[in-house]
């Protein structure tokens, strides 16, 4: 099972409330059989109205993995597609003001931390991500901060998905590989299945 404690690398402010999964992933990209290729269409109506001067289309956020956004990120629909197209774009967190229940719950299945700043906290990291593209940022669910170079700020999460990845039992597979033997053990009590373990 893979913990996680911290996330480092660079960020991509995303400025805007109520952006919902629809915007995100929009619907006509949700019939793929797997989710490989979803990172190409994150956000593609907005990136087409934007003709190319979307965050997401900026060469230099190119390879950043904080993901900064505003306030109700990911309402709307239930879709895991939605963080499954940012995990293959690149995302491994997501700072925010708030996040919609299921989407957030959705993350934490992949492994991806949603966490909670001010108002005031997201407008300033989106303006030094803004203005200094390089910036190195840590999302640090021990310590429950995110710095981006000189500035640190208190971030919050709830107990429960924190210590869920600081252990690692966000990782319902990988509890189930660990523990291989106490399942094939239980299989083997349970009178419907008919077949041995």
């Amino acid at each position: 099972m893979s913990a996680v404690k911290s996330i480092s690398g660079r960020g991509i402010p995303l400025r805007g409330s109520d952006i919902d999964t629809d915007r995100i992933i929009p619907a006509r990209f949700l019939r793929c059989v797997t989710f490989d290729g979803l990172g190409d269409s994150v956000f593609a109506d907005d990136r087409a109205a934007k003709g190319g001067t979307h965050a997401f289309d900026q060469p230099q956020y190119e390879g950043a993995n904080i993901l900064i956004v505003n306030d109700n990120f990911g309402c709307g629909s239930s879709r895991e597609h939605a963080p499954q197209a940012l995990v293959k774009w690149g995302i491994q967190a997501i700072v925010g003001e708030s996040f919609a229940e299921i989407f957030f719950g959705n993350c934490v299945a992949l492994g991806v931390p949603c966490v909670m700043v001010t108002p005031e906290a997201a407008a300033q990291l989106q303006e030094a991500i803004a203005t200094q593209r390089q910036t190195h940022i840590e999302v640090n669910l021990e310590a429950l901060t995110v710095t981006a170079g000189d500035l640190t700020l208190a971030i919050a999460m709830p107990d429960g998905p924190r210590q869920m990845l600081l252990t690692g039992k966000w990782d319902s597979c990988g509890q189930l590989v660990a523990n291989a033997e106490a399942v094939k053990a239980t299989a083997q009590t349970l009178p419907y299945l008919g077949w041995s373990a």
